[in-house]
């Protein structure tokens, strides 16, 4: 562990004492989400110190107007960004009438803040003395329902300590809020109306451009040592805001405490003329049931998705909370419940990368959701490409491609391309890739075809045609290369024949004309269909297979291994051992020109192809790979540790292993690459979940059917995860002298363990 104030724990995230530098990156690592919503963990009350004010409504975004120097044909004419939505926490508080402001006060002592992932809170605590020499105690919880998910609650308690106090609450909620990352700042909100009713309040407002309407509503309520007070209050309000004022004498001892209900209604969900209606009902429902009650609906929901998510590890406590924080934040992110979402790299907790849907999603994320989940949920992730399939051939037209090529978008909200960085958007093809291996990956592990000739084969007929067309013949080398790429690795743009990209181009190829031949034997109706649609020909077939029977792969004979692109060679190198720690990260320390000309890599590049395509190499020649590569590679994509952690505990390096386990599970919990104030890095958390199932527990589909080959790090006593495999669970415990199996369903299932056939029985448990 490098972090010295997160707070060791199995279940918590546990800061203590404050510090002002440290707030920013604390409200990144407590942010909360329900999959509908989320925030950063910004106090509720004013503070005047560097925050990043940051509350979040999924699928409501803004098109952003790309800025660039020089407008190039092909460019997105903007870039999708999530909104920072209306504050709904927001709570001033008063003491004879100076305002809380942790920034301000003469002394904050006994500060605890916790994240307790088991149950889905936040709380806070401190003792503070204000400039008047007032000295209060402060507790405060909150959290986003998941049940009810349009609502979060929160209760904030407030004691003076040292005498009696003039104590003065102040909810609000603001729509003056703006983003960090605005290009131009444009207003993103328009108001509509601010209202209020008895203890409620409401502002409706729309977005601009995309005319998302929204109503960000919320409900208080005092409470003196626990009995609700009958008071009047003071509405303030103006053009953009509202708040209430409840004034209290509270005796030196007593408690007074605000509760506050508050969230958001958007036309994504409900007739934009009925928002307001809908946010009074919801609120008067939990207003109702109270917050006691409503905490514990939220406990009860997060221990529905432990019993299933949850991975323990015995004996090394900084390994259990990272993984449970990973496991956590991917949960608060995305939940499957609606099918127009999609998972972005920051989630809720920042504005880094617009909120929008990348690669990752089906490279990392898919595996987790299909193990963890009912198998629609990752169907749904797999549909919402399917929905942005004439998207993605419109952006292959923008480009120059033909007779329904599809490019998917490197970054989207709405499947159209929306990343303005040249080679980002022209030239990180690879993601089409990714997206045809998500459609296999899906049918290989679930063994549900039904997507395929219903949806999936005519995204593997758009991606096919995009990479017959984007190769081009050299009669130099008597092949198909493809040039000016940029590969995983962000480090080297415009290169030629970048080993991964052309590989999986060539598997895309093969892959889809394989499935065509499975689809029309099987279900010939939907052959027939697709193929009157796609208007594909035998002549076209000829095409892909000429290009994919002639791919051009570069490969080193003096090193023996597939170079990462073709001039790899032609740079110096020196390893990332002799690379002053001064120097890292180098994308902070460096000119672009600089790293575009040095050796290092960002992430896993040909090791990636080495991860998807494991089945195609032999472990010799894994080994190979990864001895060439890995020590040239600088780990500053939060993708990159993952892999290089599955592939050395394949390898039987469970030192290595452990070590990338632990960059990445504790990547943000330890701010390892000096950002995480910024947000936190969602998707690759599914890769931590990967290291542990499919490192450390060797979990793969061998033959159509689950094999594991489980090992264990030198540091831990045993773990154990539970996976759904073809709607049966099983779970796997692992221990440094045993494997134990337990299936919970109605059926046997037979496994392999290190290669050998084992048969579990229906709610039996099997020893290895």
């Amino acid at each position: 562990m490098n972090n010295i104030y997160i707070q060791p724990d199995n279940w918590s995230i546990i800061e203590e004492g404050f510090e002002a530098k440290r707030v920013k990156s604390s409200e990144s690592l407590m942010s909360l989400g329900n999959g509908a919503m989320g925030q950063r963990a910004n106090f509720e009350e004013h503070y005047s110190g560097e925050t990043f004010q940051g509350s979040y409504v999924a699928g409501v975004y803004y098109p952003d107007k790309t800025r660039v120097g020089w407008w190039k044909n092909g460019y997105p004419e903007y870039f999708a960004k999530v909104l920072n939505a209306p504050n709904w926490i927001g709570i001033n508080v008063t003491i004879n009438g100076e305002s809380l402001d942790l920034a301000k006060c003469n002394k904050v002592e006994n500060f605890r803040r916790e994240l307790n992932m088991k149950e889905g809170w936040l709380s806070r605590s401190f003792t503070a003395t204000l400039q008047n020499f007032i000295e209060v105690k402060v507790e405060t919880k909150r959290f986003l329902s998941l049940e009810i998910d349009e609502i979060g609650a929160i209760e904030y308690h407030v004691t003076p300590l040292n005498n009696d106090a003039q104590i003065n609450f102040s909810p609000y909620l603001d729509n003056g809020i703006t983003n960090e990352d605005s290009n131009w700042d444009d207003k993103f909100w328009d108001v509509l109306s601010v209202n209020h009713e008895d203890e409620q309040a409401f502002i409706v407002s729309r977005t601009m451009k995309t005319n998302f309407y929204v109503c960000t509503a919320m409900q208080t309520q005092v409470s003196l040592n626990g009995e609700i007070l009958e008071q009047d209050k003071t509405v303030n309000d103006a053009i953009d805001t509202i708040a209430f004022t409840y004034q209290n004498q509270v005796t030196k001892g007593d408690t007074i405490t605000l509760t506050k209900f508050g969230g958001y209604t958007s036309d994504r969900n409900h007739d934009k003329n009925e928002l307001i209606t809908v946010a009074k009902k919801t609120l008067n429902q939990v207003t109702e049931l109270g917050f006691s009650a409503l905490l514990e609906q939220q406990k009860q929901a997060w221990a529905k998705i432990w019993d299933m998510a949850d991975i323990t590890i015995e004996g090394d406590v900084a390994a259990q909370q990272g993984i449970r924080f990973n496991i956590f934040q991917l949960n608060q992110t995305y939940l499957g419940k609606d099918a127009r979402l999609n998972i972005g790299p920051k989630g809720f907790t920042g504005e880094k990368y617009g909120g929008s849907t990348y690669w990752d999603t089906e490279a990392y994320c898919i595996p987790f959701y299909m193990a963890t989940k009912d198998q629609q949920v990752a169907k749904s992730l797999l549909e919402y490409r399917y929905h942005h399939l004439e998207k993605a051939i419109e952006n292959a037209e923008k480009l120059g491609f033909t007779n329904g090529a599809a490019l998917y978008p490197m970054v989207t909200m709405n499947g159209e391309e929306c990343h303005n960085e040249w080679e980002i958007t022209f030239e990180e093809i690879h993601r089409n890739g990714a997206i045809a291996f998500a459609i296999f990956n899906y049918f290989r592990y679930t063994g549900d075809f039904s997507y395929i000739p219903e949806k999936g084969l005519e995204v593997l007929i758009g991606i096919a045609r995009f990479w017959q067309q984007r190769a081009n013949f050299s009669e130099a080398k008597n092949k198909y290369m493809i040039l000016g790429v940029t590969g995983p690795n962000e480090y080297e743009n415009n290169v030629n024949n970048n080993w991964y990209t052309n590989y999986i181009a060539k598997w895309c190829i093969d892959y889809t004309i394989e499935t065509l031949a499975k689809v029309k034997e099987g279900y010939s109706d939907d052959y027939s269909r697709i193929i009157g649609k796609t208007k594909l020909t035998d002549n076209e077939l000829d095409l892909w297979k000429e290009v994919a029977n002639n791919m051009y792969f570069p490969f080193s004979e003096t090193k023996n291994v597939y170079l990462q692109q073709d001039g790899f060679l032609d740079k110096e190198l020196i390893t990332v051992e002799n690379l002053p720690k001064s120097q890292r990260p180098i994308n902070q320390k460096w000119s672009w020109d600089r790293i575009l000309r040095s050796p290092y890599i960002k992430q896993a590049d040909t090791l990636q192809g080495f991860y998807f395509f494991e089945d195609h190499f032999t472990i010799e020649e894994l080994e190979r790979h990864f001895d060439f590569y890995e020590p040239f590679t600088v780990h500053e994509s939060s993708l990159s540790p993952c892999v290089h952690s599955i592939q050395a505990a394949k390898l039987g390096r469970m030192d290595q292993a452990y070590e990338f386990y632990l960059r990445t599970s504790r990547l943000d919990l330890d701010d390892y690459n000096h950002e995480v104030e910024e947000g936190l890095h969602i998707t690759s958390m599914a890769g931590t979940w990967m290291s542990i199932v499919e490192g450390f527990g060797g979990m793969r589909i061998v033959n159509d059917t689950l094999s594991f080959e489980p090992k264990i790090p030198a540091e831990w006593n045993g773990y154990s995860f539970k996976v759904n495999f073809r709607n049966l669970i099983l779970k796997i415990h692992v221990t440094k002298s045993e494997t134990k199996f337990e299936l919970e369903g109605h059926r046997d299932l037979e496994i392999l363990v290190n290669g050998k056939a084992v048969t579990i029985s229906a709610n039996n448990l099997v020893t290895v």
